[in-house]
């Protein structure tokens, strides 16, 4: 059975429909503080914000903290509440989203310390043009992946996994472009090569808000879209 808003609150205990219900509320909670966090961490990189980049670094533990509660949460409702068909995927649909919103806060702490040893560097290095691009593409991504999730919506979660390929285009476009900085000037390789791994982190979160999708459409559906041709699965699920 597919899931939706009409049966996600048709069980017969009140109790493990709120409890189902605060579960979401947290993933979502969570997820707004790693898109802040992705945020704030292009911000820190390209105005040579120390500061905030202080701040996405100090983020990290409170992000990593509500993994591990919300996950307990998952286990707790597993073990007591035994759910089975859609509600039982959307418990383990939301272990999955939790470890690659982990992750996106893991890819914008990479950012922050990137900040803060090219401030102590000194200079403006070529890319941070494409810093900023890609860093608002990944973020709308990602923005809309938990729009998607909130609203066991498929169709959008097909279209924010389409944009992935987007991401690495842009990403693969950037790396040439400074490369040819660097040949250009060898002097300047140290820092561009921290704009590549800044670069390599933005898209590793585009990756991580693709999973997001992947994790709505198994929830929503039952099917594990992995490794699966995007336009495939969506003239196979939206027919």
């Amino acid at each position: 059975m597919d899931l939706n808003k009409s049966n996600f609150s048709s069980h017969i205990s009140q109790q493990f429909n709120q409890e189902l219900e605060e579960l979401k509320t947290h993933i979502l909670s969570m997820g707004g503080l790693v898109e802040n966090q992705v945020a704030n961490a292009v911000t820190s990189l390209v105005d040579a914000d120390a500061i905030l980049a202080e701040q996405v670094r100090d983020e990290e533990v409170r992000i990593n903290s509500l993994e591990i509660s919300i996950d307990e949460e998952c286990n707790r409702i597993l073990a007591l509440r035994h759910p089975a068909a859609s509600d039982l995927r959307m418990v383990i649909g939301i272990s999955k989203a939790i470890t690659d919103l982990e992750r996106i806060g893991d890819e914008a702490n990479k950012v922050a310390k990137l900040a803060l040893g090219l401030m102590e560097e000194g200079g403006a290095p070529n890319g941070y043009i494409q810093i900023r691009h890609i860093g608002n593409l990944v973020r709308e991504m990602l923005r809309n992946a938990l729009d998607a999730f909130a609203r066991f919506d498929v169709a959008s979660a097909l279209s924010v996994a389409q944009q992935d390929r987007s991401v690495d285009l842009e990403y693969e476009a950037a790396i040439r472009l400074i490369v040819t900085y660097m040949m250009e000037d060898p002097r300047s390789i140290s820092r561009e090569l921290k704009v590549i791994w800044a670069l390599r982190a933005l898209e590793r979160i585009g990756d991580h808000a693709r999973n997001i999708c992947e994790h709505v459409i198994y929830v929503v559906k039952g099917k594990d879209i992995r490794h699966r041709n995007l336009d495939i699965v969506q003239q196979q699920l939206l027919e």
